[in-house]
C-alpha cells in the first residue's frame, strides 16, 4: 500500500513540475497580437492613448478602434472606444528609434511606462526547459523499472503461471473424492512413494515419473490430481497445456523450464497439466512445422521430464480426453509410463457422489438416491452436481423447503432438454400431432423387450423440441447388441408411424429421429459387422477429423459396389424398424389413443401413470390423475411439516438466547463487581481479573474455550419433434 503511495505522489509531483514549467513560459496573457509595422503605425495615426513597456521589452498598448471608413470610435459618454493589443520589442532603442518622435508628439496619448531593463542569468530562462527534460526522464526511468520490476509482466513473461496449492485450508484427500475406487487405488502407490521413497529405492525400484489420466470431461481427474497432493502433502503446482503457447517464440519453452525449476526447489511436489493435448498433439506431417512454438514447448517437456533422477521426487500427472492425438514420445516409458483411465461412475458410484452432493441439502422422504443414480447413467460426477443445483434452484423458486422427486425430475429434464417453454403457443392441430407422436415412441418403448424403460412423456416444448419421450435404463450397459439397436431403430420410426396410422398425414417433426435411426443403422453396417451381407467387415476410417500436426486422413476404402450394399443393408434395417413399429402400433391402437388423450389434457405422463396405463386391462384419466396429486400431497405435507419445525428450531433458539441473556444479567445483579479499595487491602488474594467477588483464587471465569469434469455424456431420451 505505501509503495502504491509513493508512486502516486511521486506522478503528481511530476504532473505538477510540468504545469509550472509551462506556465513560466506561457505566463503573458492572451493579447491580440500584432507586428511591429502595425506598432508604428498606431502612433503615427495617433490611436494610442496608453502604453507599458515591461522589462522583457513586453508592450501592451491601449489603441483607438476605426470604423470602416478610418474615423475614430467614441462611447456614448465622448471617450474614446479602445482595445488592448502586445507585441514582443527586440529592445527599447528599437522602439525609441522608430516611435520616440510620436510618444512626444501624440495628443491622444495620455500616460505610458517604460520599465528598466530585468537582468536574467542565462540559467533562469532556461530553467523551464530543463524541468521539463528532467520530468521526462524521470517519467521515462520510473515506469521502465516498474515494468522490469518483480512482479512486472515483462519480467514474468517466460514464468511458468502455475497455481500452487499446498495450504491447509485447500487441503483434498481421498475421502473427499466419491466413487472411483479402482483409480484411487492406482494413485495411492504414488502417494506411498512421496511420502517413504526409501521403501522403494532401496530395492532399486523408480515410481512411474509421469501419469497420465485419461477419461472424459467432468469424471474427477483433476480432484484426483489435489487428492494425490493432499494426502502426500506436497506443494501442488496446477496448470493448463494451453499456458504453456503464446504467439512469441521460445516463450512456452522458457515457461516449462521455470516450471521445473521451482518444483525442484521442494523436496517433493506434484506438477498438474491439466488438458495437455493442447501441448502434446501428435507431431508430424500437418500443420506447423519445426519452427511451431507448440512444437519447441513439447520438445521442452520432453527433456525437462526424461532429465528425472531417481533422486527427485517432482511426480507430472496429466489429463486429457483425447490420448489419440498425444505424441507418442510422450507416452514413452520414462515420462508418462502409466496410464489411468477414469471413466463415468456406475450405479453405486454415482449414489456415493449424490451422497456426497445432497450434504447440505435438505431432501423430501420421498427422495431416493439410488433411484436417482439409476435415472443417471452415463452422468460424470459434474453432472450430478449441477443436477442436484437445478433441483435446489427449482425447490426454492417454488418456495419449497425441501428438494422434492419432482423437483430433481424437472432438474434432469432441464439439464438433458432444456428448459421447458410452456408459454409458447401451439395449435390444436400440431398439440394433437405431437401427442400421438410420442405416444408412439412410448408404447413402443414398453412393448419390445430389449429397450429402455419409459421414465416421461411430454408433450411441453423443451428446448428446441416439442415434445420428448424419456427412456432410462434399468442398469448399466457396457455391450450394445444386434437385436437391440434394431429395436431402438423401430423405437426411434414409432413417432412418424403413428403419425401415418393416425392422421393419413406426415410432418417433419421426426427429421431428428429419422437421422439418429440412419445413424444407427449405418454404425451397424460399416462399423460394427452386423450385416448378413457384408459380413464382419469394418468399412470406412475413424481418421476423418484434421488435427493440428497430423496427417490429413479420411475417406472411404470400399468401391462404388460396395457402396451401394451399403445403402442397400442401412435401407432394409429401417424398413424393418418401421414394419415393427407399424405392427406394434396397430395392435395396441387403444392404448395409443389413451396415452395421447391423457397428454393433450395432462401435457405430463410420468413413469407410474404410464406403467398403470398399459397394464391395466381398464383405467380412467382421472385414476392417473388422481396418482399425481396424490404425490403432490404427501410433498405439501412434508414441506409444511419441516418448515413448522424450522420455525418451533427458530422460537426455542429464541428462547434459550433470552433466557441466557436473563441469567448473565441477574449474576451480574447479585455480584456486583468489587471495589478497588478491597482488592487493595487484600494484596495476599491473587485474581485473574474474571472473579465476580475478587476474592476467588480460582475464579468463576464464564469464558470457557472449547476447543467435481464435465462431461455431458448423453443419456438417451426419446425426442422427438425438433
Amino acid at each position: 500500500m505505501k509503495k502504491h503511495i509513493k508512486s502516486i505522489v511521486l506522478y503528481l509531483l511530476l504532473i505538477g513540475a510540468v504545469i509550472f514549467a509551462v506556465a513560466t513560459i506561457y505566463n503573458h496573457t492572451e493579447k491580440e497580437k500584432i507586428i511591429l509595422g502595425d506598432v508604428v503605425s498606431y502612433f503615427e495615426a495617433d490611436r494610442v492613448t496608453s502604453f507599458v513597456i515591461d522589462g522583457k521589452y513586453y508592450i501592451t498598448m491601449n489603441v483607438i478602434k476605426q470604423d470602416a471608413a478610418g474615423n475614430l470610435q467614441t462611447k456614448e459618454d465622448g471617450s474614446f472606444d479602445t482595445s488592448e493589443v502586445a507585441y514582443q520589442l527586440r529592445s527599447v532603442d528599437l522602439f525609441n528609434e522608430y516611435c520616440g518622435d510620436y510618444v512626444k508628439n501624440n495628443q491622444n496619448l495620455k500616460s505610458y511606462d517604460i520599465e528598466p531593463q530585468a537582468v536574467t542569468p542565462w540559467w533562469v530562462s532556461m530553467l523551464p526547459w530543463l524541468l521539463i527534460i528532467v520530468a521526462a526522464f524521470l517519467l521515462y526511468f520510473f515506469m521502465m523499472r516498474s515494468m522490469a520490476g518483480p512482479g512486472s509482466k515483462i519480467n514474468s513473461f517466460g514464468k511458468a503461471r502455475a497455481k500452487t496449492v499446498n495450504d491447509s485450508k485447500d487441503r483434498i484427500t481421498f475421502e473427499d473424492v466419491a466413487g472411483s475406487n479402482e483409480e484411487k487405488q492406482e494413485l495411492e502407490e504414488i502417494v506411498e512413494f512421496l511420502k517413504d521413497p526409501a521403501k522403494f529405492t532401496r530395492l532399486g525400484a523408480k515410481i512411474p515419473h509421469g501419469v497420465l489420466l485419461v477419461g472424459p470431461p467432468g469424471t474427477g481427474k483433476t480432484l484426483l490430481a489435489k487428492a494425490v497432493a493432499g494426502e502426500a502433502g506436497v506443494p501442488f503446482y496446477s496448470l493448463s497445456g494451453s499456458d504453456f503457447v503464446e504467439m512469441y517464440v521460445g516463450v512456452g519453452a522458457s515457461r516449462v523450464r521455470d516450471l521445473f525449476e521451482t518444483a525442484r526447489k521442494s523436496p517433493a511436489s506434484i506438477i498438474f497439466i491439466d488438458e495437455i493435448d493442447a501441448v502434446g498433439r501428435h507431431r508430424g506431417a500437418g500443420l506447423g512445422g519445426g519452427h511451431d512454438e507448440r512444437e519447441q514447448t513439447l520438445n521442452q517437456l520432453l527433456v525437462e521430464m526424461d532429465g528425472f533422477g531417481s533422486h527427485e521426487g517432482i511426480i507430472v500427472i496429466a489429463a486429457t480426453n483425447r490420448p489419440d492425438i498425444l505424441d507418442p514420445a510422450l507416452l514413452r516409458p520414462g515420462r508418462f509410463d502409466r496410464q489411468i483411465t477414469v471413466d463415468a461412475p456406475d450405479v453405486k458410484e454415482r449414489e456415493a457422489i449424490l451422497q456426497v452432493h445432497v450434504r447440505k441439502k435438505p431432501l423430501e422422504a420421498t427422495v431416493d438416491l439410488a433411484v436417482v443414480a439409476k435415472k443417471t447413467a452415463g452422468f460424470t460426477g459434474a453432472d450430478l452436481a449441477n443436477l442436484l443445483n437445478e433441483a435446489a434452484l427449482l425447490a426454492a423458486r417454488r418456495n419449497k423447503s425441501l428438494i422434492g422427486t419432482d423437483d430433481i425430475d424437472d432438474a434432469f429434464i432441464r439439464v438433458i432438454a432444456g428448459p421447458k417453454k410452456a408459454s409458447r403457443v401451439m395449435s390444436e392441430r400440431e398439440r394433437k400431432n405431437t401427442a400421438y407422436h410420442e405416444a408412439g415412441h412410448a408404447i413402443v418403448a414398453h412393448v419390445l423387450p430389449h429397450l429402455d424403460a419409459v421414465h416421461q412423456i411430454s408433450i411441453i416444448p423443451s428446448g428446441r423440441a416439442l415434445g420428448y419421450t424419456m427412456s432410462l435404463p434399468a442398469e448399466d450397459k457396457y455391450s450394445v447388441y444386434k437385436q437391440e439397436l434394431k429395436e431402438q431403430i423401430a423405437e426411434l420410426l414409432a413417432g412418424r408411424v403413428a403419425e401415418a396410422l393416425i392422421f393419413g398425414d406426415i410432418s417433419g417433426g421426426a427429421s431428428n429421429d429419422i437421422e439418429r435411426a440412419t445413424s444407427i443403422a449405418r454404425k451397424m453396417v460399416t462399423q460394427l459387422g452386423m450385416s448378413d451381407v457384408l459380413g464382419p467387415v469394418k468399412y470406412g476410417t475413424n481418421e476423418s477429423e484434421i488435427f493440428l500436426g497430423r496427417d490429413f486422413a479420411g475417406g472411404n476404402n470400399f468401391s462404388e459396389e460396395v457402396s451401394a450394399k451399403i445403402d442397400a443393408e442401412i435401407k432394409a434395417l429401417i424398413d424393418e424398424g418401421y414394419a415393427t413399429a407399424e405392427r406394434v402400433l396397430s395392435e395396441n391402437r387403444a392404448k395409443l389413443d389413451f396415452v395421447a388423450a391423457f397428454l393433450l389434457k395432462n401435457e405430463l405422463m410420468d413413469s407410474d401413470q404410464f406403467a398403470a396405463a398399459m397394464d391395466r386391462e381398464s383405467v380412467t384419466i382421472e385414476e392417473l390423475e388422481a396418482m399425481a396429486a396424490e404425490k403432490r400431497e404427501q410433498s405439501r405435507r412434508e414441506n409444511e411439516a419441516r418448515a413448522q419445525r424450522l420455525r418451533e428450531e427458530a422460537e426455542a433458539a429464541a428462547r434459550e438466547a433470552a433466557a441466557a441473556e436473563a441469567a448473565l444479567m441477574g449474576s451480574f445483579a447479585e455480584h456486583p463487581q468489587a471495589p478497588d479499595s478491597v482488592q487493595d487491602a487484600t494484596p495476599d488474594t491473587q485474581s485473574n481479573g474474571n472473579e465476580p467477588d475478587g476474592n476467588d483464587p480460582d475464579g468463576n471465569d464464564p469464558d470457557g474455550n472449547d476447543s467435481n469434469d464435465n462431461d455431458n455424456s448423453d443419456v438417451t431420451g426419446k425426442d422427438t419433434q425438433a
